[in-house]
């Protein structure tokens, strides 16, 4: 049986937390930035965590996570 891939886009995507959450960066903080808030751009640098309903899609994409 040959082994498993890794979806390397879903792996440079998302981290494993300690408590076995998968942590993700936030979107729309790449451009367009000075029409944003100065307090919701700097909400945007934090990481935010991956819904429940997507974890098992995430998990299959990366089998040895």
């Amino acid at each position: 049986m040959p082994k498993m891939k890794t979806r390397k886009s879903a792996a440079k995507r998302f981290k494993l937390t300690g408590g076995g959450k998968l942590k993700r960066s936030k979107a729309f903080g790449r451009h367009l930035m000075t029409s944003k808030s100065s307090k919701r751009k700097r909400n945007l640098r934090r990481s935010g965590m991956a819904s429940d309903s997507d974890m098992k899609r995430i998990r299959a994409m990366m089998p040895y996570l």
